[in-house]
């Protein structure tokens, strides 16, 4: 009796595995959803502007690397189809006209079926960055470092632009994107930090001055807060850049993410180098969950 129902048993047992092999054959195993096709839209950050070997398929003025972090996510993807319009000194107006004759404006180049988005934008808009850190540089070197000029100088100017007229931009920009792409996924990056955080200096480097280091700090906290903002009213995946703290302009070669103005390995300066570019696409897959 004991032997019959332990045959029973193991014929039942034999049955259902052979029924689940075969369902499991029948039914295909849920597939990652598609990340292709992915398009990089943005400024010099997203560019890499800077970083060699230059992209030859853009105008030289974009300073585009074929080593920037759009490249080297679309690497780690393994997407099929994959489109970069970043350029440098974009602004986000330069998404909706020609930034330059041979150019197209950069969201042309999404469309319906678009499954990725990466920027990093704003820092231009009302040529934020530009006029921080030229005249931050022209004032500091004015006083040989010492106070702090540029903050006398400009006061609010730069938040206040932020604020007011940056995010608003950014917020139309992001809002566009995913109306044109309803089904992608957009990811949008802070920028990494250039000054140290601790508020010390290194003059021969980036020459501004001591009091102005925390000033340019809280320039950078409000452009990347505005950012953030922007995107989480819009449904857009925001990557933080604060582990690039430690990683500013100052450190030496093989710690810094982002090159001084002087003395560099960039042939544009204050920006990620390659080691900043690595660690910005790091950054982005891990949102994106690549």
């Amino acid at each position: 009796m004991v032997t019959a129902v332990r045959t029973r048993i193991a014929a039942a047992l034999t049955t259902a595995i052979t029924a689940g092999l075969a369902l499991a054959a029948a039914t295909p195993a849920q597939a990652t959803p598609s990340l292709s096709p992915y398009v990089a839209m943005g400024d010099s950050y997203s560019a890499g502007s800077g970083i060699l070997p230059p992209d030859l398929t853009v105008t030289p003025a974009c300073a585009r690397t074929t080593r920037n972090y759009p490249n080297l996510i679309a690497d780690a993807l393994g997407v099929e189809s994959f489109t970069d319009v970043t350029c440098a000194n974009a602004k986000t107006q330069d998404f909706y006209g020609k930034q330059y004759p041979s150019l197209i404006p950069q969201l042309d180049a999404v469309t319906a079926d678009t499954k990725l988005v990466t920027l990093t934008i704003g820092g231009n808009n009302n040529d934020t960055l530009i006029k921080v850190i030229s005249s931050c540089i022209t004032a500091g070197t004015a006083t040989a470092g010492f106070g702090s000029p540029c903050k006398t100088l400009y006061g609010d100017k730069f938040t206040d632009d932020i604020s007011n007229k940056t995010y608003p931009d950014v917020k139309k920009a992001l809002t566009d994107i995913h109306a044109k792409a309803p089904s992608a996924k957009v990811v949008i990056l802070a920028y990494p930090q250039v000054m140290p955080e601790d508020n010390s200096n290194c003059f021969l480097t980036m020459p501004i001055a001591k009091g102005d280091v925390p000033y340019i700090n809280n320039i950078q906290d409000t452009l990347n807060g505005v950012v953030k903002r922007a995107a989480d009213e819009t449904g857009t995946t925001f990557v933080d850049m604060q582990s690039s703290i430690g990683h500013d302009a100052c450190k030496p070669i093989g710690t810094r993410w982002v090159e001084p103005a002087v003395w560099g390995t960039n042939f544009v300066p204050i920006h990620p180098n390659a080691l900043g570019m690595e660690k910005m696409a790091g950054q982005a897959l891990a949102a994106i969950g690549g």
